[in-house]
């Protein structure tokens, strides 16, 4: 697939990356849930960029087959960082670059101005043409013209979204990128636990499991192409390894008593689970090539929830060894484990962020409040995000930019996301069913 930039000063794309990353989007995992996830911002940042995302041109026969310009003013805005302009205050609607008049966006205080059109090239195919103009100097800051199907336009708008963010920003945009969680629904004996995987912005939500028995604990590889879960479907928990694309999975642990809370080694060649068949509650790593099993924890303090360092050196784990639950890192070197929360008497269920500078946690505030906190592993600086009474699960976006977690609002389980310095906030809602365990997919791969 080739790759070009419209006009002057276009860059190129690796073109065979996109063709494979906009494929493994577009593959069926299973048939779409009928209940749609729907954001609504409940709170911004004061002095986003003021940036003007104009309506996509339609050049082919019939309605236009996807939205793409609108996609990518409203993934913009859920950033937080960005305002893009209402379209009923867009001066005027080009579609290419010799139809840009600086003057007229300079009037209306827009900073930044996105432009393209969709054309038809018969059968199911397409190309998506794009620019993102800075308007104060009157230049392009970057262009493209891409190939896609029907079914991979949504994806390429989100991709156009990343690309515009970055160029902006300085820093790598998370709109392509997918979220897992759980939902539940029903009462009693017809109580259905799903584990689903949708796009981050809450379309096209896909099935990867169904169960009558509760799951918990999804996790991504470090490529995305599959996920580490725990099930309960035979009565017990056990951990499965299932790739997203084939839909095959495998049990990788379902040993007597506890098995839960799976982690990938930033290589992905591991797990770290936390397994009581030895009688009580701790850490192993798990060689999935082979099967192999590494006791990595020897306490009578219960010690679970693992999660591997970005660089692989060590693992953040909770344990109640101290007396009450707190944050512990211990390297895979070898070495005492050594607590990291001291403020105070309940902190859990950690996260790295991607560059490995802070951790995103539960923690209990004097309250009894269960809130959503980010702790500078350099200072020792915690901050408290969120807002919530019963929050869970804190995840943090690929980029490191926001954390997902799960809270609940009017006696149901949402979804929430909050920015690292806690000025912007999302609840992501489901219109039917209460939503667990959220985990943010990693980058798909360039």
């Amino acid at each position: 697939m080739a790759v070009k930039g419209p006009g002057e000063g276009t860059r190129g794309l690796h073109g065979r990356s996109i063709r494979w990353w906009l494929c493994l989007l577009a593959l069926v995992l299973a048939p779409a849930a009928r209940a749609v996830l729907t954001i609504e911002i409940t709170g911004g940042v004061e002095g986003a960029l003021p940036i003007a995302v104009v309506p996509f041109g339609w050049q082919g026969r019939g309605p236009v087959p996807a939205p793409v310009g609108r996609i990518v003013a409203d993934d913009l805005r859920r950033s937080g960082r960005f305002k893009p302009l209402p379209e009923a205050d867009l001066v005027s609607r080009p579609t290419r670059g010799s139809q840009v008049n600086f003057k007229d966006w300079r009037l209306l205080g827009v900073d930044s101005l996105v432009i393209g059109r969709v054309l038809a090239k018969g059968g199911d195919t397409y190309t998506v043409q794009f620019q993102l103009f800075d308007v104060l100097q009157g230049r392009q800051l970057a262009g493209y013209s891409v190939p896609a199907r029907r079914a991979e336009l949504r994806h390429l708008a989100h991709y156009i979204s990343d690309l515009v963010y970055e160029t902006l920003t300085g820093q790598r945009g998370a709109f392509n990128t997918r979220i897992a969680y759980v939902t539940v629904r029903g009462q009693g004996k017809q109580r259905e636990y799903a584990l689903k995987v949708a796009d981050a912005d809450g379309h096209d939500p896909k099935t990867v499991v169904r169960s009558r028995q509760p799951l918990m604990s999804p996790a991504w590889s470090p490529d995305a192409s599959r996920l580490a879960y725990v099930s309960f479907e035979h009565g017990n928990a056990e951990i499965y390894v299932q790739d997203l694309a084939t839909g095959q999975r495998r049990l990788v642990a379902g040993f007597a008593g506890i098995n839960g809370a799976p982690a990938w080694s930033p290589d992905g060649s591991r797990l770290a689970l936390t397994l009581s068949r030895d009688g009580n509650p701790e850490i192993y790593l798990l060689t999935l090539a082979d099967g192999t099993l590494q006791r990595f924890t020897h306490q009578p303090a219960i010690d679970t929830e693992p999660v591997w360092s970005p660089d692989g050196h060590d693992i953040l784990f909770t344990s109640d060894r101290g007396g009450s639950p707190q944050l512990y890192r211990k390297p895979l070197s070898g070495g005492p484990a050594r607590r990291v929360t001291f403020e105070g008497s309940y902190n859990t269920s950690a996260d790295y962020a991607p560059d490995g500078k802070q951790i995103a946690f539960i923690h209990r505030d004097q309250a009894g409040h269960y809130r959503v906190a980010v702790l500078d592993l350099a200072t020792g600086l915690m901050r408290v995000l969120s807002k919530g009474s019963l929050d869970e699960s804190p995840s943090f976006a690929p980029n490191g930019s926001m954390v997902l977690f799960a809270t609940e609002e009017n006696g149901h389980g949402v979804l929430a996301a909050v920015s690292v310095d806690g000025r912007v906030s999302q609840r992501l809602r489901f219109q039917e069913g209460d939503v667990r365990e959220p985990a943010w997919s990693p980058f798909m791969p360039r």
